[in-house]
């Protein structure tokens, strides 16, 4: 294999994997090592069958690729592999040239590409809510003044009993100014101001917060990479972005309580295409995974957009705001939710080694 080819077959983003005659792995790119959790030279020789396990009928796909020479698409197909659960894949099958009987498989797990097609839905659907939200704040905002202040003249002579009511009409007009200041807050949120930040300290941060504070019934844990280099972030939006996360997970769980575990590590596999057409590498992930009861099914695809919540009293701005700021950094957000176990998983870049404040 030439140098070129090497580069190449070491670059690719997904997992590939060469496969012989009699389905046996030849060898695998360095995204599929990650996906198996296994060595190239470990799983060199083995059937590919015992590695992987595919739901769908690949040996029929195989024998059609084999015999026509052509390629082959089969997309939703759930895989697992490396002792981790099943994900959604799209995987492509083609025959390999001047290499009878053998054939490459390509997987592309959904999440990728569900990524790659909400990155600009969710900084568009936030941005498209800034200016009502804006409006709405401050239109909303001068009567509920008038409100409360003719609520409390009145409760001057009024008895006990009457009393409770204006009481009740100033408590929740106040808890109406509250939203609309978080309502503000999501619209007024400025560009980015990046500069190389350890990710540990943002989390180290934001735990603390947590801890003393509304998370102080949870128990949190962290599991970080030590040898991860620099991102570079806005260090106070991205902070705020945790807090909203680990909030999120904690108001999931409920008073009870439960366990939020922060996460870091290095993934070469995740790239982005900004507006320039220019590639972005972001290898620097961040998990804020929790144990709780997970994500309703029929919200869980649009999370991000504003307004939509899983709570009966949630605002559905918290997660929205979460979205814009990460979408203004160019990184990914993602999200994978069963009962028991949700994870919001941070794509970040790398701080070039000469990195001049922007």
């Amino acid at each position: 294999m030439s140098v070129l080819a090497e580069t190449v077959w070491a670059s690719m983003p997904v997992p590939a994997f060469v496969v012989d005659a009699e389905d046996r792995l030849c060898d695998v790119n360095a995204a599929a090592e990650l996906f198996l959790n296994a060595s190239a030279r470990s799983v060199t020789g083995v059937p590919l069958f015992d590695r992987l396990a595919i739901d769908a009928p690949l040996d029929d796909a195989f024998a059609r690729v084999r015999s026509d020479h052509a390629q082959l698409f089969i997309n939703t197909v759930d895989v697992s592999g490396g002792n981790r659960p099943p994900q959604q894949c799209n995987i492509q099958i083609a025959p390999m040239i001047g290499m009878p009987g053998h054939v490459l498989v390509i997987m592309e797990p959904r999440q990728i590409a569900d990524r790659l097609g909400r990155a600009g839905a969710i900084k568009s659907s936030a941005r498209s809510a800034i200016g009502m939200a804006e409006m709405l704040a401050h239109e909303i905002k001068n009567p509920l003044a008038g409100i409360t202040g003719a609520a409390q003249l009145l409760s001057m002579n009024l008895q006990n009993g009457d009393r409770e009511l204006t009481d009740l009409i100033v408590a929740e007009s106040r808890r109406i100014v509250a939203l609309l200041d978080q309502v503000e807050q999501f619209g007024n949120l400025a560009p980015p101001h990046l500069r190389a930040i350890n990710i540990h300290d943002l989390l180290d941060r934001a735990r603390k917060t947590a801890a003393v504070g509304f998370a102080a019934h949870m128990k949190l844990l962290e599991d970080y990479d030590p040898s991860l280099p620099a991102t570079r972030v806005d260090g106070d939006q991205m902070l705020q972005v945790f807090l909203n996360l680990i909030r999120n997970a904690t108001e999931a769980a409920g008073p009870e309580g439960g366990t939020i575990r922060l996460r870091t590590f290095y993934d070469v596999s995740l790239r982005m295409r900004r507006k320039d057409g220019t590639g972005a590498k972001l290898p620097l992930q961040v998990e804020i995974i929790d144990d709780g009861p997970g994500l309703p099914p029929e919200i869980a695809a649009d999370i991000f957009e504003p307004f939509v919540s899983g709570r009966d009293n949630g605002t559905g701005l918290g997660l929205a705001l979460v979205g814009k700021i990460v979408s203004d950094h160019d990184a990914w957000i993602s999200v994978e939710s069963v009962p028991g176990r949700t994870v919001f998983r941070l794509s970040l870049p790398l701080a070039p080694k000469e990195d001049p404040e922007t």
